[in-house]
């Protein structure tokens, strides 16, 4: 049977609580496997795993019961071994990364930031700081509204300043969180977001953080912030263990945080 692994650690990190349940249905049992200095904490894993909730909720749930004891490098959901063997091997082959990796990220926790506009707030910005789309409004309004080429201008004048203030913004959100932060991760762009950027953050200083997002979200009412966290340190496993160079672990179901 095939092996889910769910996060990497030392191995004189505590031991999972007993009957501590993982992912399947019904819940596979939760174990240690130990290569020198390192542990992987794994399961069997169910045949036709998919990202369920109830999985995915399982999955976090053994990061955060066993990150509780300690720094473990999380695994994204879906990473999968062909069984024991490959990832006690993975640990032999990449040790030195691994033992890195849990010292550099001991005390340290996760916060992902995603930014959006308030459409109707960045429309009254740029037109408040745009002289010109100012003077073109007021011209079309005079013209009743004006002609199909002066309400294309104006589209097009409103497009591009909606996307520089987008750009701008997207610095000014690293830029006012990065300080209060040991590391920084700006994630896969998207259509969604103008912003899109992990702080990896030490835990006893996740409420100085959270006291700047909060300035952030003051000093930029036009923006609406999703702060998550405090989450495992996904983002700063790098390359993470999900996808070792030249390792047995594959992760191909990778939900987002």
């Amino acid at each position: 049977m095939s092996t889910y692994v769910y996060g990497i650690t030392a191995a004189s990190h505590p031991a999972p609580p007993d009957g501590m349940a993982g992912v399947g249905e019904p819940s596979l049992p939760v174990r240690v496997l130990t290569q020198g200095d390192l542990a992987a904490i794994v399961s069997d894993s169910p045949e036709g795993l998919r990202p369920k909730r109830r999985d995915l909720l399982a999955h976090q749930s053994v990061l955060a019961e066993t990150g509780a004891a300690g720094v473990v490098l999380p695994m994204r959901f879906g990473s999968i071994a062909p069984d024991d063997g490959a990832v006690t091997g993975v640990l032999e082959e990449r040790a030195e990364h691994y033992k890195e990796r849990l010292q550099a990220l001991d005390g340290r926790v996760e916060y992902n930031v995603k930014a959006v506009h308030n459409e109707e707030a960045v429309l009254h910005r740029v037109m408040s700081e745009n002289p010109e789309i100012r003077a073109v409004t007021e011209a079309n309004r005079q013209a009743g509204g004006g002609s199909y080429e002066d309400r294309l201008r104006l589209g097009e004048l409103v497009v591009a300043a909606v996307k520089a203030r987008e750009a701008d913004d997207a610095t000014d959100v690293q830029r006012a969180l990065e300080p209060v932060a040991d590391a920084v991760s700006v994630g896969p762009e998207s259509s969604g977001w103008l912003a899109n950027v992990s702080f990896l953050v030490p835990r006893d200083s996740a409420e100085t953080f959270l006291a700047e997002a909060e300035q952030l979200r003051k000093s930029h009412p036009h923006l609406e912030l999703r702060i998550n966290g405090p989450l495992p340190p996904y983002s700063f496993v790098e390359p993470g263990p999900a996808e070792p160079a030249g390792a047995g672990i594959s992760s191909d179901m990778a939900a987002e945080e």
